[in-house]
C-alpha cells in the first residue's frame, strides 16, 4: 500500500502543471511607429520563455499604463498632436481590452497615470503643462467628472528643460492617504493629501521635498514596508533616497546616490524608471542613452549601495518591470523596438540575459497583471 501511494505521488508530481503564465501590458506611442496601441504578452515564470504579443486594443499612443486594484479594467494616459486625454478599458476575459470612455487630461503631454488602492480614483501627470489631474470612476469602471486639478509652480537651475514646471509622474502612497507627483522642471515632488471619499487633493505642508538642484525627478518608487521613498532623478543621474513619515506624508532627504558607475560618460545619459524588488532587497534604475540597469542593494535604513550597472539589451529602456514572482525582468527598449527578459538571481540580485525578446513599435511601458491578494 504504501508503496502505491509513493507511485501515485511521483505520478502525480512528474505531471504536474508548470507554473502559470504571467501576463503583462505594453504601452506604446505609435506616431511613427509600427505599433497600433496596447498589446498583451505572457511570461513563463519558470522559464522565463516569453508568449507570442498580440494587440489587447488600437488605441492612438497610450503610453503609461494603470491597472484598477481588482483588475478589471485598465486606465490610460494618451498623449497626441490633437490634446491628451485619459482612457478607460475594460479588461476581457484573456487579457484584451474595449473601450469605455475618454476623458481629456486637462493639459498637454499626458505622460504617467495611476489609480489609487480603492479604483475609485484614477491620476495623469501632464509633463508639457505641468499640472496633475484626479477623475473619479463610475462602477462600470469607466471615468466620471474630473475632482481635483492642480498647477504647479516653480523652475530650475538648466534653462533648457527647466524653465517651468514639467509633471512627470504621480502615485498615491501605500496607506493611499496622499499623493506624490514629480516634478522636473522646478526638482520637487509635490506632496497632497489625498480624500479618496471624494477625490479631492489639498497641498501638504511643506508642499514639497526638494530634489537637488538640476536632478529633474521623473519616477519613484516606494519601498514595501512603505518608510523610504527612492526619486529617480532624469538630469543628475542619481536616485534621492527619502525617510517618509506615514502619518504626515513628509518626506527627509537622508541619502543621494550615482546611478551610473564609476567612468561611465554623462553625456546623453538621461535615468528613467525606477523599481523595488518585491523582496525588499534591491532597487533597479534604468540608464538611457549608455543603455544599462543598475542595482543597488538596500540596508535595513533604507539607504543604498550600488552593487552592478549592466547592458539593459534593449536601445533606450524607458521603462521596465519586475514580473509579481520576482525572477525576471522585462525592459522596454523604446528605439530598438523591443522588449527583452533579463533574469534576477534570486541570492544575489544580479541581472543576466536570457535569449528572449520580441518586436513592438516604441514600447513605453511595461504593466504585469499581478495577482489579487
Amino acid at each position: 500500500m504504501k508503496f502505491f501511494l509513493r507511485l501515485v505521488f511521483f505520478l502525480v508530481l512528474g505531471h504536474a502543471p508548470a507554473m502559470a503564465d504571467e501576463q503583462f501590458y505594453i504601452g506604446t506611442m505609435t506616431d511613427h511607429s509600427t505599433s497600433k496601441g496596447i498589446y498583451l504578452g505572457s511570461l513563463d515564470a519558470g522559464t522565463g520563455k516569453l508568449g507570442t504579443l498580440h494587440l489587447a486594443i488600437d488605441v492612438k499612443n497610450p503610453n503609461f499604463l494603470a491597472l484598477s486594484p481588482d483588475r478589471k479594467f485598465l486606465y490610460a494616459a494618451i498623449s497626441t498632436s490633437n490634446g491628451s486625454a485619459v482612457d478607460a478599458f475594460a479588461v476581457q476575459p484573456g487579457g484584451p481590452l474595449v473601450l469605455l470612455n475618454e476623458r481629456p487630461s486637462g493639459g498637454e503631454g499626458a505622460c504617467h497615470v495611476a489609480v489609487d488602492a480603492t479604483g475609485r480614483n484614477v491620476f495623469v501627470a501632464n509633463y508639457s503643462a505641468g499640472d496633475i489631474a484626479c477623475f473619479q470612476t463610475k462602477p462600470d469602471g469607466s471615468l466620471d467628472t474630473r475632482t481635483a486639478f492642480m498647477t504647479f509652480t516653480g523652475s530650475g537651475p538648466d534653462p533648457s528643460r527647466q524653465k517651468k514646471p514639467y509633471a512627470h509622474s504621480v502615485y498615491t502612497d501605500p496607506e493611499n492617504k496622499f499623493l506624490y507627483s514629480c516634478d522636473l522642471g522646478s526638482d520637487s515632488v509635490w506632496t497632497f493629501k489625498f480624500d479618496s471619499a471624494h477625490g479631492t487633493l489639498t497641498p501638504n505642508d511643506p508642499p514639497a521635498a526638494k530634489v537637488p538642484p538640476g536632478s529633474g525627478p521623473r519616477h519613484l518608487a516606494f519601498h514595501p514596508n512603505g518608510k523610504f521613498v527612492y526619486v529617480a532623478n532624469e538630469m543628475g543621474h542619481t536616485i534621492d533616497v527619502f525617510a517618509r513619515d506615514a502619518a504626515t506624508g513628509h518626506l527627509t532627504s537622508i541619502q543621494v546616490v550615482d546611478t551610473l558607475s564609476p567612468g561611465t560618460s554623462e553625456e546623453g545619459v538621461t535615468v528613467a524608471e525606477v523599481v523595488c524588488h518585491p523582496s525588499a532587497k534591491w532597487l533597479y534604475v534604468s540608464n538611457r542613452g549608455c543603455e544599462t540597469i543598475s542595482q543597488f542593494s538596500i540596508g535595513t535604513d533604507g539607504k543604498l549601495t550600488m552593487v552592478e550597472s549592466v547592458p539593459s539589451v534593449v536601445n533606450f529602456p524607458r521603462s521596465f518591470a519586475i514580473d509579481p514572482s520576482g525572477k525576471w525582468l522585462i525592459a522596454a527598449g523604446q528605439k530598438d523596438n523591443r522588449i527583452a527578459v533579463l533574469k534576477i538571481d534570486p541570492t544575489t540580485g544580479n541581472l543576466t540575459t536570457t535569449d528572449q525578446s520580441a518586436e513592438v513599435g516604441t514600447p513605453v511601458c511595461v504593466l504585469f497583471v499581478s495577482p489579487l491578494r
